[in-house]
């Protein structure tokens, strides 16, 4: 595992037990979690048209709704001790395979 994602685990790992918060810290829970905080990136865009319309608040709002989607991830990988660069690559190279068909000009 790269050395800067076992750094940022670590941490995680560390603010999540000086809370003593590993007893949410399930999959179904995170998995909870992470939904909640999607939304929350979702919930930047509301009442907007296009990526244009986003303000530098906006912008830093969406930055940090990002974050808590990512710490939810990385979490979860923690749990399930895979490597998340890894699997992003597996699934990068399985969309490779794939093909998929929509109309460019709606």
């Amino acid at each position: 595992m790269n050395q800067e994602i076992k750094k940022i685990i670590n941490e995680l790992r560390e603010f999540r037990n000086d809370r003593g918060w590993e007893k949410y810290h399930t999959l179904i829970g995170l998995s909870r979690a992470l939904g909640i905080e999607a939304s929350e990136v979702e919930k930047v865009f509301l009442w907007k048209n296009k990526d244009s319309d986003l303000d530098v608040s906006d912008i830093d709002d969406l930055k940090m709704e990002i974050a808590d989607v990512l710490i939810y991830a990385f979490y979860m990988c923690d749990q399930l001790k895979v490597d998340p660069l890894e699997i992003i690559q597996k699934k990068i190279e399985k969309n490779r395979s794939r093909h998929w068909k929509f109309d460019q000009d709606k």
